[in-house]
This record gives C-alpha cells, sequence and structure tokens, in this order.
C-alpha cells in the first residue's frame, strides 16, 4: 500500500520521469493501462484487508485474488512483447522469498501451538493472578513480559497472553483494561524490533542477509526507550487498586520443559546455519521442526502408562494461523508484482532519493500504523535503497513500532480489540497516541545517537 500511495503522488507530480527497468531486464510499465490497473486491484484488496474486523472477511483471500490477477496483467503485457519467460522468472523468484518466510513461520508457530497445548502459557498466566499483584504493579509486570517474550514468541501471541491475565485480575475495571492493553501493544511491539524473530519485518531483514543476527540487538536501548516512555506516562493514570487473588493452580502437561529447550535448540539452530555455514535460516528452522516430530514420537510411544494428554505434532502444525501465511503469499506477490511494473523503483527514487534516508524510515513507520507494516516493508526490501546498516536498522525499528501509534497499526492491537471489546477500543488507544508518538521519536533518537 505504502508503494501505491507513494506511486501515485509521484506519477501526478513527476509524469515525465522515466524509471530504469527493473533488475530482471523487464520494461517499464509504471505509465502503462496495465500498470494502474494493477495499483487499483491492489488498493481494493487492500481496503478489504483493513476492513476485515467490520466485513468479516479473511484478510488472505482478496490478497490472493489480487496477486492472481496482477501476474496475469503482467504476463500478458510481456508476451505481447515476446518475452513470455520474464514473468515467469519473475514469479519464481518471489514464490522463492514466500517459501522461505513461510516455512520459517510454520516452524515458528508450530512450537508456540505445542507449548501452549503443554499449558506453559496457562500456568504463566495463573502464576501471575495467583500472586495477587496491584494494579500498578500488574501493569508493569505484563508490559514488562510482554517486551522480553515477544523477541522469541511473536508479538501477537505475546499480547494474547498478556491480555488474558489483564483479563482474568481486571474485571470490571475498564480504566486499567484499556492502559493495560494498551501498554502491553506498545511493549510487545517494541520487544520484536529488536530481534530477528520478534516481528515478520525483522525476519525479513534478517532473512535478506541485510544485517546479520546480534546486529539486530544494536536496537535494544531504542527499543526500551520506546516501551518506557509512554508506560511512564500511563503510569500514574492506573488505578491504585489491589484486586482479590485466585487459588487456581495449572500445572504444565508432560514434556512442557523440554519443548521449551527444543524450541530454543532450534533457534540456535537457526542461527548457526545461517552465520556460520551460510545457509538459508529457514533450513535450521525445519531441522527444528525435526527435534519436535521425534519428541512426539517419544510422548506418543509412552503415553499409554501415563495418565497425562497425548501429543500429536501435525495437530499443531494444522493448528498454524493458515489465515496469516496465506495472506503473507498475496502481499509479497502483490507487492512484488508492484516492483515488476517498476513502481518500487519509483517510490524509492521520490521517497530515499529526493527525501533523504532518515525521513523516509521515519515515514516508513507512520505509514505503518495505517498500513500492516509487512507490505511496507517488503516495499522497502523490494526497492533495496542504498543505506548503510544504521537506516536500515532505523526502518526496521520504525516498521515495527510504528504500528504501536493506533491500534489498528499492529496485529497486536488488532487482535487485542477483539480479545478485549469494549475495554480496549480505538478511540481509548487514540487518546494515547501523543504519549507513543513521544516514545517512537525519542527511540529514533536514541537509536540515531547511539547507533549512528
Amino acid at each position: 500500500m505504502t508503494a501505491c500511495i507513494i506511486s501515485l503522488i509521484a506519477l501526478c507530480l513527476l509524469p515525465l520521469t522515466t524509471v530504469a527497468a527493473t533488475l530482471t531486464g523487464a520494461p517499464d510499465l509504471t505509465a502503462h493501462p496495465v500498470g494502474y490497473l494493477a495499483l487499483v486491484i491492489f488498493a481494493l484488496a487492500y481496503l478489504f484487508v483493513m476492513a476485515e474486523e467490520f466485513v468479516h472477511l479473511r484478510k488472505s483471500k482478496p490478497v490472493i485474488i489480487a496477486a492472481g490477477v496482477i501476474w496475469c496483467l503482467i504476463a500478458y503485457v510481456y508476451a505481447a512483447q515476446g518475452q513470455p519467460q520474464l514473468a515467469q522468472e519473475a514469479v519464481r523468484h518471489n514464490l522463492l522469498e514466500y517459501a522461505e518466510l513461510m516455512l520459517f513461520l510454520l516452524v515458528a508457530m508450530t512450537y508456540i501451538n505445542a507449548l501452549e497445548e503443554r499449558r506453559v502459557f496457562d500456568a504463566l498466566r495463573s502464576w501471575l493472578i495467583r500472586k495477587g499483584f496491584g494494579f500498578r504493579a500488574l501493569f508493569w509486570m505484563t508490559g514488562v513480559l510482554a517486551f522480553f517474550i515477544s523477541p522469541i514468541a511473536d508479538n501477537l501471541t505475546t499480547a494474547l497472553l498478556m491480555c488474558a491475565v489483564v483479563l482474568a485480575v481486571g474485571g470490571d475495571n475498564r480504566r486499567f483494561v484499556m492502559l493495560a492493553c494498551i501498554n502491553i501493544v506498545v511493549a510487545a511491539n517494541a520487544g520484536g524490533a529488536f530481534s530477528p524473530f520478534g516481528d515478520i519485518t525483522t525476519l525479513m531483514v534478517w532473512q535478506r542477509g541485510i544485517i546479520d543476527f546480534f546486529g539486530f540487538f544494536k536496537l535494544f536501548v531504542p527499543a526500551v526507550v520506546n516501551f518506557l516512555v509512554p508506560a511512564l506516562l500511563m503510569h500514574f493514570a492506573i488505578p491504585n487498586l489491589k484486586p482479590a487473588a485466585s487459588s487456581e493452580i495449572v500445572p504444565m502437561q508432560r514434556g512442557a520443559r523440554r519443548m521449551i529447550a527444543l524450541f530454543l535448540l532450534t533457534i540456535i539452530t537457526a542461527v548457526s546455519f545461517h552465520n556460520f555455514l551460510h545457509l538459508p535460516p529457514v533450513l535450521g528452522m525445519l531441522t527444528g521442526l525435526g527435534y519436535l516430530q521425534f519428541f512426539g514420537f517419544y510422548l506418543r510411544m509412552s503415553h499409554q502408562h501415563r495418565a497425562d494428554l497425548p501429543f500429536d505434532v501435525f495437530q499443531q502444525v494444522a493448528r498454524a494461523e493458515w489465515d496469516t501465511l496465506l495472506f503473507f503469499y498475496g502481499v509479497i506477490l502483490c507487492v512484488g508484482g508492484l516492483g515488476q511494473l517498476g513502481y518500487l523503483a519509483l517510490a524509492s527514487d521520490v521517497i530515499y532519493s529526493q527525501w533523504g534516508a532518515t525521513l523516509a524510515n521515519i515515514t516508513v513507520g507512520l505509514l505503518s500504523a495505517i498500513v500492516d507494516n509487512i507490505p511496507v516493508m517488503f516495499a522497502v526490501l523490494t526497492m533495496n535503497p542504498n543505506m548503510d546498516e544504521t537506516q536500515w536498522l532505523l526502518v526496521t525499528l520504525t516498521a515495527g513500532v510504528g504500528g504501536s501509534l493506533l491500534s489498528i497499526g499492529s496485529a497486536a492491537g488488532v487482535a487485542l480489540m477483539g480479545q478485549a471489546r469494549g475495554a480496549y477500543t480505538f478511540f481509548g488507544h487514540l487518546k494515547w497516541t501523543p504519549a507513543i508518538a513521544l516514545g517512537y521519536v525519542a527511540s529514533i533518537a536514541v537509536h540515531l545517537w547511539l547507533n549512528g
């Protein structure tokens, strides 16, 4: 969507601009009727994505259709120009991009589902509730846990887990639930920004080899600032009350701790494959899936003599967020199609060559509050502007935390609006957007000061 908006502006302001052909040697089609039609198709598809909560149409459906239609239009033009092989080569390149991302995420989702099935997250939630913390203490504990869990799990799962705790102890205190949910969204997005595993955007940058695994940890301090600034401002608005503690104890199922260890071993395997053997990280993740499969076999074979729940790894694979995975397919193919038409080169020329990298990357973060950060980051990666590590880290930070500015700007925010319906709302979040924006600006300043 970023590419759509900027390209349309650029076409109005610079109608005579000639853009170099794409890397595949394809002709520039930015001023061709097919190019305009592709922009309209993608914009319409993304309007349906943004309206998912209201129309109840799964977000994968419109972008999958849009991807197919856009590439049919591209193939038709290339065939008419006597270059039918260009479309085939370009599609295969984009499919490879998607396959690596999809398989990586599939393994991560399978492990998260397995840990959930072994009741790891339920046990953590019951422990927090039993301690009988006050609202202010719980506000900080859920925020800090969200910040440190999201780099390992994804920010969506982390936000849902912490929100469950808040709803369990918050009860009818809507003010506490609202502020705690805002804090969780900000913390989960900030925590995901300094880890290759914490957010889809960081994962895409890492898999491209632009920043190495440990390079992302340079964003730790800016991410902390992004979380702390609005949290400190919200702290004094939290009711100074202490809800009644619960005595419920939720035990973890057999094998839970060993699955946590296997998940960490899988991450180490993926990092080692990438850093030392120069293999794609997805190969290490799939190897880690093998660890879980063997352990699942052991649990199944030893189950008959025990009173615990059986475990089937393929049930956890089936429970993956397939709508999300297919949405990534549609987005990557759509944005790849716009890049093939020449729009991303045009957008790159406008925002990176004319505006400068710093302003462009800050703008990318602001756009990610309106449009999902996945197509925004994939568009930037496809543009591949000439930037140093500081600027690549900056766009990784802004794309990750910019979505916190609005409740609809990140998957975590959208999910919590559904989970805490009526208590956590768009306008309730909007009221604290100035505080979140202050954290956004402060985190950028700290990054440029430390890493510039």
